[in-house]
This record gives structure tokens, sequence and C-alpha cells, in this order.
């Protein structure tokens, strides 16, 4: 199958937010290197590693417009230049610092309180660039387990391929696995002292926006490209 992309917000590189949620993941999607976690009381590297399995395959981020496929007779030139087109469009904010909550079943990183600049980005990505994106096979609409979603969401997912988008998006940075109820508040609680320990409790400048790329299904997301948001220097690649 063909590679799939994703549009995502990325902390800058030399962050400590980067730093910290990429060991968590056991994986820098900059470098494609995979790293050690950070002490976690009561998990051991391997059990962490276990339990991290999901995300780390697409490294870490938020999502702005989830994985696709490119719409036929599209390339990652015409990807580039959509998105570095889309993103001049919008000036540069600030995020608040984020805080460690569980979101159903798993861990993440979240934002104190809705961000008006943030929810005005994501759900214009969504509709904007939905004509790069390809139509979703069969396949594709089965894993999103339809049966389970709202009317909503259901028409949310065959509109723009991803059924948790504009009124029903939460902006989370996915932490671990969808974990069982103990092993979910013992993760919580550990990440909690993590995040307070790494220095990475600070606001979140939101300058640019990212392109990850999947190779080949079953492979990790890669960051790729990143385009700078309005009054920003001209769109860059990201570290190979």
């Amino acid at each position: 199958m063909s590679p799939r992309y994703a549009i995502y917000l990325a902390p800058p590189g030399d962050s400590a937010l980067w730093a910290f949620g990429s060991a968590v993941l056991g994986y820098d999607a900059a470098t494609g290197a995979d790293l050690a976690p950070p002490a976690l009381a009561g998990f051991d590297a391997e059990t962490w590693h276990a339990l991290t399995q999901e995300p780390r395959r697409y490294g870490f981020h938020g999502t702005l417009k989830a994985p696709f496929r490119l719409a036929e007779g599209l390339d990652e030139a015409d990807l580039f230049a959509a998105v570095s087109a889309f993103a001049t469009g919008y000036r540069p904010f600030e995020l608040p610092p984020l805080e460690v909550h569980q979101l159903g079943m798993f861990v993440a990183l979240m934002t104190p309180t809705p961000v008006p600049a943030l929810l005005d980005l994501a759900g214009c990505a969504v509709v904007e660039l939905d004509g790069l994106r390809a139509p979703l096979t069969e396949e594709e609409v089965a894993r999103r387990r339809p049966e389970r979603l709202s009317a909503r969401q259901l028409e949310q997912l065959h509109r723009y391929g991803y059924p948790f988008v504009l009124e029903d998006f939460r902006f989370h940075m996915t932490l671990t696995d969808a974990l069982d109820e103990p092993t979910c508040a013992h993760a919580l609680n550990s990440l909690c002292e993590a995040y307070a320990a790494s220095g990475a409790h600070l606001p979140v400048p939101v300058a640019e926006i990212a392109i990850y790329r999947q190779a080949a299904a079953g492979q990790r997301f890669r960051a790729l490209h990143r385009a700078p948001l309005g009054g920003m220097d001209a769109a860059q690649e990201m570290p190979a």
C-alpha cells in the first residue's frame, strides 16, 4: 500500500517537551532513533516498552489531520506546497503548559483548557486540506469500529477520514497504549512525576505544523517536513 502522511503539531526538536515525549515513547520521530525511557516509578524499561507500542509507531505528536494516503495524482511536492500555503494563513500562538491526564484508557498530555487558536487551526486543517486525502478503503473504515461511533462521528469518518474532528476534537499528545484501569492509574501517577521532573512543564510555542510519513504499513512514522505559520521563515525539511 502507498505511504501514509499525517499533519501534526510537533514541539521544537530542541525543546524539553520533545525530549520528554520522545523518551516516554522510546522513539525520536525526527531522527528515527530508539530512546531509553525516563525513570518511571514502578515500571522497568522492558515493561514500559510493552505499554507504549501503539503511540511509538506514530511518534510524539498532537494530531491536526489524522493519517491519510495521498489522493490519486498527488505527490509529496503537492503535499508540501498545500500544507505550506495553508500554514501561512495562521499566526504563531502559544499553548499553556500541558498537563498529564487520563483520556479514556490511555494517558496523554493535554491543554488544561481549550485553546481557541488551536481549535481553529485543527478544524481548518481537517476541512481545507481534505482534498489531499484519498478515500478510505473498506478495511480502513472497519478499523475505526464504526458501530461504536455516534451518528455525527460516523458522518465525519466518511467525510473527513477520521471520526474525532471538529466538535469531537480533543487535542492530546498520546503517551501510552490503551491500558487496564489499575495500570492506567499507575502510569498516570508515574508520568506525572516524570513530567514534573523533566523541565517540560512550560508554555508551548506553536510556530509551525509538521508532516509525518509512514513509508509502509506497520512501519513507524517519521517526521518529514515542517511548515512555518505565517510570519515565520520559509518551510524547512526536518532532520534525517
